[in-house]
């Protein structure tokens, strides 16, 4: 299917149902030695409004503190989230472990945020689930699974998933 895969990207939206896109990515890291996975959830950046509003109840400082904190204290569920699945699921033969699986929180445009960390660490695939949307909302506002496989320049493995 592959050649080496050595780094996968898994793209995660948190959202329940989202397991069977992550069991992909696992069950694609145990056909190749020595692999490893990035977990990656993204943020999206607060919008202008968002910023100028809040600017008017806190300053910068404050506002960028509140979004520091918040990456942390997501960046330790995902950890910990990872750890009860690895926990739960992994059988003892299983080669990945904890250990096989870096845990990113990032902030920023999903797609671009996508590509830019596969970049970044060289990413062999990028695995992500995608859910199902009715005709208008797809239109209105795309899909990051569509955006990302679109402009990708590796392999993108899309898993379908439950209605959000």
């Amino acid at each position: 299917m592959f050649h080496d895969v050595k780094k996968i990207l898994y793209v995660s939206d948190l959202e329940k149902g989202s397991r069977p896109a992550f069991r992909a990515a696992v069950s694609l890291c145990g056909h190749y030695a020595e692999s490893q996975i990035t977990y990656l959830h993204i943020i999206e950046s607060l919008s202008g409004t968002t910023r100028s509003v809040l600017s008017n109840m806190m300053e910068k400082e404050e506002i960028d503190e509140m979004l520091h904190k918040g990456v942390e204290a997501l960046s330790i569920k995902i950890r910990e989230r990872i750890e009860r699945f690895c926990a739960e699921e992994l059988e003892e033969h299983e080669v990945l472990s904890v250990k096989n699986i870096d845990a990113r929180v990032e902030e920023g445009t999903p797609w671009r945020k996508i590509l830019e960390v596969a970049d970044e660490i060289n990413a062999d695939v990028i695995v992500m689930g995608t859910r199902k949307h009715s005709a208008f909302e797809q239109a209105l506002m795309g899909s990051t699974a569509t955006k990302t496989l679109t402009h990708s320049k590796r392999p993108v493995l899309i898993v379908p998933l439950g209605a959000s």
